[in-house]
C-alpha cells in the first residue's frame, strides 16, 4: 500500500502549528508498519540551508493555474526513513512566513495541482493521497474533475483530514475561472454561501474525511463548532470519522530529552524535582519544592480559554502556588499577564513568544498543566504533559475529551470540567491542588500519566485500517 501525504508544512522543514507535527510523525509511524508513505510539501525559502543540503533536484515541469503555466521544480530528500518531495516555485514560496499572503488561494491551488502533476515524474504512484486542511483541499477536487480519466490517476483514492474547521480557504467566486480553472459543470463543488470554499470541495470529493479526534468529528456537525459547514458535513457522515493524533515519542521523551535540565522516567522520576527547581530559577521564582507549579504553553487567544484564566487569575494566585506561562497572542492577554508578572513576581513566571527549549522545560518542570480550551480539535500539549508526568487540567472538548479522563474515580489521568465557565475551571484547579497535597496519591497519578500510550503507533493503526477499507484490502 502506497500513500502520498500532502501537507503545507511538515516538521522539521517548516512548521507553524500542530499540522507540521502530524506530517512529520504520522508518515514515520506508517513506514514502521510497512506502509509506503511519502510526503509532498512546498519548498519554502524559510527552510534552513542545513536541511536544503539534504535535498536532490529531480527535475522540473510546468503546472496549470487556470490559464497560466507555472514553473514547478521537484526536489527530494530522505529523512528518518521517509522520502520527502518539495515543490519549488520562488514566486509562490519565496516569502516571509508560510501563510497570510494576498494570493494564498493561488499559491495553494498551484501546490494542489503540482501534487498531482508530479506523480508521473517521481516513480511513485500512490494508492491514496492523504490531504490535510484547506491548503491541499483542492487535490481531491482537481483529481475528480480533471485527472480521473487518465493514467496513472484512475484508481487513486483520497483522504481529507480536517485539522481545524475554522480555516476553510474562503475566497471570492472570481477565483473559479481566474485561479482554479474548473470545468463549468464542476464549479458547484466549491461554491458555498456565495463564495469559493476550498474545504467544502474536499468534503464533497474525497473518498473519506477524517478529523483529528472522535469527539471533534461529532462536534463539527454542530453549528457551534462547524463555522458554517455543518449542513455539508451532515450530508456525508457516512464517510466521516475521527482518529486522535499522537505525539512523536522520540521528540518528547523525558528519558532522553536533551532540552530539559535532567532526564527521568516513570520508574525513576527523581529528575523531575530538579527540573522543577531549575525551571523556577530560570523564570525568577522562589525555588520551593513543595509549592505546586501550574504550567501553560499556549497561544494567548480567547479560544484557548485564556479569558477564563484571566477572569479568576488573581483569585487563584491567593493560593500557595506558582504559574509559569509561555506564549504570545492577543494584546489584551499579553498585557494582562505582563502586569500580573510584575504584581506577583514570586508567583508568576512569564515568557512572551515561543521558545521550544523553554516549552520542553515547562512540560518537565511543572506539576500541573492547564489547558481550558473553548475548542480543541485534538491538542498535543496535554499528551506531551502526560508523557512528562505533568498532570493536565482540561475542558472536555475535542481531543482533550478523548485523551484526558478525570482522576476522581482513581483511574483517570487528569482533571476535567465541562462548561466553558471560569468558575468551573477554577473548581478543577482546586481539585488538582487538593490532589497534589496527597503526595502518595499524586505519585501514583503521575506514574499513571507517564505510562499512557499516546504514541503514533495506535493512531497509525487506525489510519491503516481506514486506508485498507478505502482500497478494498
Amino acid at each position: 500500500m502506497k500513500v502520498l501525504f500532502a501537507s503545507s508544512e511538515a516538521y522539521p522543514f517548516a512548521m507553524s502549528g500542530g499540522l507540521a507535527d502530524v506530517a512529520g510523525a504520522l508518515p514515520k509511524a506508517l513506514r514502521r508498519r510497512l506502509v509506503g508513505c511519502r510526503i509532498v510539501m512546498p519548498l519554502y525559502s524559510s527552510i534552513s540551508e542545513e536541511l536544503r543540503k539534504k535535498m536532490n533536484f529531480i527535475g522540473h515541469i510546468t503546472v496549470s493555474v487556470a490559464w497560466r503555466r507555472q514553473y514547478c521544480g521537484i526536489f527530494e530528500a530522505h529523512m528518518d526513513g521517509v522520502i520527502y518531495y518539495f515543490i519549488d516555485n520562488q514566486y509562490y514560496f519565496k516569502r516571509e512566513g508560510l501563510y497570510g499572503h494576498y494570493d494564498d488561494a493561488e499559491r495553494f491551488a498551484f501546490f494542489s495541482r503540482a501534487v498531482l502533476d508530479i506523480i508521473p515524474h517521481i516513480g511513485f504512484t500512490p494508492d491514496i493521497i492523504h490531504c490535510n486542511d484547506w491548503q491541499t483541499a483542492m487535490v481531491p477536487v482537481f483529481l475528480n474533475t480533471m485527472y480521473r480519466d487518465s493514467e496513472p490517476y484512475r484508481d487513486i483514492k483520497t483522504v481529507f483530514t480536517i485539522h481545524n474547521i475554522q480555516y476553510q480557504g474562503k475566497y471570492g467566486k472570481e477565483l473559479i475561472s481566474d485561479v482554479l480553472g474548473l470545468p463549468e459543470e464542476s464549479e458547484s463543488l466549491v461554491e458555498y454561501d456565495d463564495c469559493v470554499n476550498f474545504m467544502k470541495g474536499a468534503i464533497q470529493c474525497a473518498d473519506r474525511i477524517t478529523t483529528v479526534s472522535p469527539t471533534y468529528a461529532k462536534e463539527i456537525l454542530d453549528p457551534y463548532y462547524s463555522h458554517g459547514l455543518d449542513s455539508i458535513l451532515k450530508q456525508v457522515t457516512f464517510k466521516l470519522t475521527g482518529i486522535v493524533n499522537g505525539i512523536d515519542y522520540e521528540v518528547y521523551d523525558p528519558a532522553a530529552d536533551p532540552l530539559i535540565y535532567q532526564t527521568y522516567t516513570a520508574d525513576d522520576p527523581a529528575g523531575k524535582a530538579r527540573n522543577k527547581a531549575m525551571l523556577q530559577k530560570e523564570l525568577g521564582l522562589p525555588q520551593k519544592s513543595d509549592v505546586p507549579v501550574i504550567g501553560m504553553v499556549t497561544r494567548l487567544v480567547k479560544h484557548k480559554g485564556i479569558d477564563l484564566v484571566k477572569c479568576v487569575f488573581e483569585e487563584l494566585l491567593q493560593a500557595d502556588l506558582q504559574f509559569v506561562i509561555l506564549g504570545s497572542g492577543e494584546w489584551e492577554f499579553e498585557t494582562f499577564f505582563h502586569e500580573m508578572s510584575k504584581k506577583y513576581p514570586e508567583k508568576m513566571g512569564l515568557k512572551l513568544g515561543f521558545e521550544p527549549t523553554l516549552a520542553h522545560r515547562i512540560y518537565a518542570g511543572a506539576d500541573i498543566f492547564l489547558m481550558p480550551s473553548q475548542s480543541e480539535p485534538c491538542g498535543l500539549a496535554q499528551m506531551v504533559a502526560l508523557r512528562y508526568g505533568t498532570v493536565p487540567i482540561v475542558r472536555k472538548t475535542g481531543g482533550l475529551n478523548d485523551t484526558i479522563s478525570d482522576s476522581g474515580d482513581n483511574a483517570g489521568n487528569g482533571f476535567t470540567f465541562d462548561c466553558y465557565n471560569a468558575h468551573d475551571m477554577e473548581n478543577a484547579v482546586w481539585r488538582a491542588l487538593a490532589g497534589y497535597a496527597d503526595k502518595h496519591g499524586w505519585d501514583i497519578l503521575r506514574r499513571r500519566d507517564m505510562l499512557c500510550d499516546n504514541s503514533w503507533s495506535s493512531s497509525a493503526g487506525a489510519y491503516i485500517r481506514l486506508y485498507k477499507e478505502i482500497i478494498g484490502r
